[in-house]
């Protein structure tokens, strides 16, 4: 039988390396096609790592959660992986899970960026009711997610964005990326809980790539600084770096309009990727929206993950 180039992942917590796999053949309801570029996000690592809940429970695997691939007729496409790892020469996919990427797009491009777009991309078009020239808060916006959801808050027309972050110079950065306050969070709760009191008592929408207690400390902050504690909060929790749960008073809930929801894998359903994903694809294509790619070739799979992105890039493997 025919084999393919591909990394596999024989052991949780090592590297995947640099190996064959038996080719896949087409069958009913799916298509084989080449892959492009993959890239190595967080949730890769961690599902690769048997850390993430999309691990699976049987090794080898090839990892890879996402990718850019050519069709048969030519087209590209940007397919999320729910039954099969995407680092692999060729793959079978499924042409539901198809989404269109305007021709001449570059694959590393679009492999870099849709992941850490995707999260806030469909949260603010479909997770949440919300309208252009409502404001947004993006607690941990220093990541390459946090910093992404800013710039995708201002292309889809929020009067106003907050961003919340450690990192105070990419916080800085960010002013230049549609950013209308920076909030810096430091270790003086006090200065920090004021800081988001006066910055963000109002927003109407809270992406929250943090979680943990520096969520429950802004909450407070906010919660207890709103002018109008009827006024809709739509807090959605979208990472974990801060830790993963909070405590909550069951009182906030009852003395505000405070609707917290998650957004993930499992919560949002195949058909919203379907219907709002090109039109993230073709931001991607013409530069309104872009991480920098750092290129690996897939025989390079484990230089590949040992790599530690810097702001603004991500790890990709071209194929």
């Amino acid at each position: 039988m025919n084999t393919i180039r591909a990394a596999l992942v024989e052991t949780y917590g090592e590297p995947p390396r640099y190996s064959s796999i038996l080719e896949p053949h087409p069958e009913a309801g799916g298509e084989v096609v080449d892959v492009l570029a993959v890239g190595v996000h967080p949730v890769t690592r961690g599902a690769a790592a048997g850390l993430h809940y999309a691990s699976p429970d049987r090794l080898p695997m090839v990892p890879g959660v996402d990718g850019v691939v050519r069709r048969a007729d030519g087209s590209l496409a940007f397919v999320i992986a729910r039954d099969t790892g995407t680092l692999a020469e060729r793959i079978l996919l499924n042409p539901a899970r198809a989404i269109p990427v305007p021709g001449g797009a570059d694959p590393a491009i679009v492999a870099a960026t849709m992941n850490p777009l995707m999260s806030s991309w469909v949260v603010l078009r479909a997770r949440v009711p919300f309208t252009p020239g409502q404001s947004v808060l993006v607690l941990g916006a220093t990541g390459n997610a946090g910093s992404m959801a800013v710039k995708v808050a201002q292309h889809l027309g929020a009067g106003r964005v907050v961003a919340a972050g450690r990192n105070r110079a990419r916080l800085d950065a960010l002013v230049d990326d549609g950013a209308d306050h920076v909030v810096p969070l430091t270790s003086d709760l006090e200065a920090t809980g004021t800081a988001l009191a006066a910055s963000a008592a109002d927003v109407d929408v809270v992406l929250d790539y943090v979680w943990g207690a520096p969520a429950e400390h802004a909450m407070r902050a906010i919660l207890s600084a709103r002018t109008d504690p009827a006024q809709v909060l739509d807090w959605v929790h979208i990472g974990s770096t801060g830790g993963d749960a909070i405590a909550l008073d069951g009182a906030a809930i009852r003395s505000h309009a405070l609707r917290i929801s998650g957004s993930g894998f499992g919560s949002v359903s195949p058909s919203v990727y379907r219907n709002e994903l090109p039109d993230a694809a073709a931001a991607v294509a013409s530069g309104a929206l872009v991480v920098r790619p750092r290129r690996y070739a897939l025989a390079d799979v484990e230089e590949a993950w040992a790599h530690v992105d810097e702001p603004g890039e991500r790890t990709v493997i071209v194929l």
